[in-house]
């Protein structure tokens, strides 16, 4: 019982955090050395693809960057709001951790669901669906805000009375759950696994451009989430990945920064403050079909 309480002390649980992260990135790698001789075999390797998996891992590099900086105010944040505000203080135990796990996850599919649905928090999140391909290195394309969303969705958390080191775990796990769903090395797995898990499959259909499948299959582990709420798209017709209009650069620079330049591009020459307001808060979606009716 004694091991079991060092092994589930917060300052274990954030060496874990630090090992999965770090050794998860050197498999990522790996199998994105496979992915590239599988696409070698095909005859699909272009100099494209190899400056966008490039400016991929570059974004990544970025990111990290951002996050030294603004890692510790995350991290006390939690700290503060846990010390002061919990409405209870729920035991480190591997049930509480799963527990944790399961919630953050459903977190995940709100904030998920949320950046798609704002042109602030889709400035950010653009940038992870910009690439034309799907692999691996996609998974580790990121924004400059990819960080500052999760506190709002997961801090409840926190103040549930779960021990923060224990979310970030959380969240560590989510997040590399699906770092294995960016490939299309992988067709569809077995009919139970589909309809409990978030797919290969389900998480292709998530980054299309196809009608059909747009703002749909926002989960990170558990699929059950998009069924339960609606968001659901099994797939069945070959995906266009991107987004529109689209980036046309393997420039990690114009790349990381691409949704946020867009965005201001768009404020600065708007109408009215009522329409820049409706640029922040309103879908992509909107935002396209104004410019696509003000074109006609």
């Amino acid at each position: 019982m004694e091991m079991l309480t060092q092994l589930l002390s917060p300052e274990y649980v954030w060496a874990l955090e630090t090992w999965i992260d770090d050794w998860f990135l050197v498999i990522a790698i790996a199998l994105f050395l496979v992915e590239l001789v599988r696409y070698a075999i095909k005859k699909q390797f272009s100099k494209n693809l190899f400056g966008d998996s490039i400016a991929n891992f570059v974004t990544l590099g970025l990111f990290i960057l951002i996050v030294a900086v603004v890692g510790a105010t995350y991290a006390g944040i939690f700290i503060y709001t846990y010390d002061n505000f919990r409405i209870a203080e729920l035991p480190i135990t591997p049930w509480s951790i799963l527990c944790c796990i399961v919630l953050a996850d459903l977190a995940y599919y709100w904030e998920h669901r949320f950046l798609h649905k704002n042109g602030f928090g889709w400035a950010t999140h653009t940038v992870h669906h910009s690439s034309p391909h799907f692999n691996i290195s996609v998974a580790y394309r990121h924004g400059p805000m990819d960080w500052f969303f999760p506190l709002f969705f997961h801090l409840p958390l926190a103040i549930m009375g779960f021990n923060p080191f224990i979310i970030f775990l959380a969240e560590v796990v989510v997040q590399v759950y699906q770092t294995l769903l960016h490939t299309e090395t992988v067709k569809k797995l077995p009919r139970p696994i589909e309809a409990i898990f978030n797919t290969p499959s389900h998480h292709r259909v998530h980054h299309a451009t196809n009608r059909q499948y747009l703002d749909k299959n926002y989960a990170g582990i558990l699929i059950i989430w998009d069924k339960m709420f609606g968001t659901f798209a099994e797939e069945k017709e070959k995906v266009t990945y991107g987004v529109y209009p689209r980036i046309n650069s393997v420039n990690p620079m114009k790349v990381f920064f691409s949704g946020y330049i867009k965005l201001a591009q768009k404020l600065w020459h708007a109408p009215s403050w009522s329409y820049r307001w409706k640029l922040l808060v309103k879908s992509p979606k909107w935002a396209w079909e104004q410019e696509r009716s003000t074109s006609a």
